[in-house]
């Protein structure tokens, strides 16, 4: 397996780095905290000097609400919390602090997941997500990454409804020194269909297919998605290995609603969040991670966030950690 974005544990407060890895992964964590601050600064000052009582609970609960975790999600913490409080005898609101951030990474757990791209070649991803989100510049970095990590990559620019698309997607293809499929006024699912042969006979590893920007109401263009997806299988039957979703991290509840609806109609296998940064709405994360956690024994993959985006820096896309998506939260 490629190793995408490998890092070693954060470094405890004290310690000396003794690596570029280690001073990376404290760098990362570091900047994760001050992106997800809006949200968690609100969290964070419910244990400010406060006795642990049905008050303490309250404000928690309006901060989760506040943070757009969501109701269910807000309910299924605030059970587990108290919980663990009461089996631990907790009675500092600090150790209750301590308890939160265990009891996100448990529910966030289940959606961390590296990207596995050794299993078939090409793995072809297709990478779908509305206008906006970052979709594009998030093929871009990830190409990038899986570049440095040593794997060949083909992009496929299929997104054909978005003036400019092809070409932004080109300028990522020319700075990244991969190849690109293209036509000038092609149908998306044709452009799909011959990038899948082309990685094919030309022993790439990945290819990364760009679709079109969409809503989910918009359902015409949602067909062309499945259109896209029978026209890649007849070029790999297998095919695509990976559906990944790009959602705007400022967008809240609205996220969770994009993730069902391409999820209902793909069936999706991975999520890529980006601008996390300045958001005060982190806490949609626990909201996915519920709303995963009970999807159908007969959907197709567990679903996993495998990347999340900070910024609009190269280093600012990075692999999801769930224990450090939750100290960063509970800041």
């Amino acid at each position: 397996m490629f190793n995408l974005f490998k890092r070693k544990a954060p470094i405890t407060p004290g310690t000396n780095p003794r690596s570029a890895s280690e001073v990376a992964a404290q760098s990362w964590l570091g900047r994760l905290r001050s992106s997800l601050h809006r949200t968690g600064s609100s969290i964070a000052g419910v244990f400010t000097g406060k006795p642990i009582d049905d008050d303490l609970y309250e404000e928690l609960e309006s901060a989760l609400l506040m943070a757009d975790a969501g109701m269910p999600a807000t309910e299924f913490i605030l059970q587990q919390l108290k919980l663990k409080v009461k089996q631990a005898g907790s009675k500092d609101a600090s150790e209750v602090k301590a308890l939160l951030v265990q009891v996100l990474t448990e529910l966030l757990l289940p959606l961390e997941r590296e990207l596995d791209i050794s299993r078939h070649q090409p793995t072809v991803i297709m990478v779908a997500g509305v206008n906006g989100a970052g979709k594009t510049t998030s093929i871009g970095k990830l190409t990038r990454h899986l570049h440095d990590a040593g794997a060949s990559v083909l992009l496929a620019a299929a997104d054909t409804f978005r003036a400019a698309a092809k070409e932004q997607l080109m300028v990522w293809a020319d700075r990244n020194q991969v190849d690109i499929i293209s036509q000038d006024q092609g149908d998306p699912a044709a452009v799909s269909f011959d990038a899948v042969t082309a990685g094919k006979a030309r022993g790439r590893d990945v290819v990364l297919v760009d679709t079109a920007g969409r809503l989910p109401t918009q359902l015409h263009l949602m067909d062309e998605l499945k259109k896209i997806q029978r026209v890649v299988q007849k070029a790999d039957a297998s095919a695509p290995h990976e559906v990944l979703l790009v959602i705007d991290g400022n967008t809240g509840q609205n996220a969770l609603a994009q993730v069902k609806a391409f999820d209902d109609t793909l069936g999706l296998s991975g999520l890529i969040i980006t601008k996390l940064d300045g958001t005060a709405k982190g806490g949609v994360l626990a909201a996915i991670a519920l709303w995963a956690a009970q999807r159908p024994a007969s959907a197709a993959k567990p679903l996993a966030v495998y990347f999340i985006g900070i910024g609009e820096k190269l280093e600012d896309l990075q692999a999801f950690k769930a224990d450090e998506f939750a100290q960063a939260l509970i800041n």
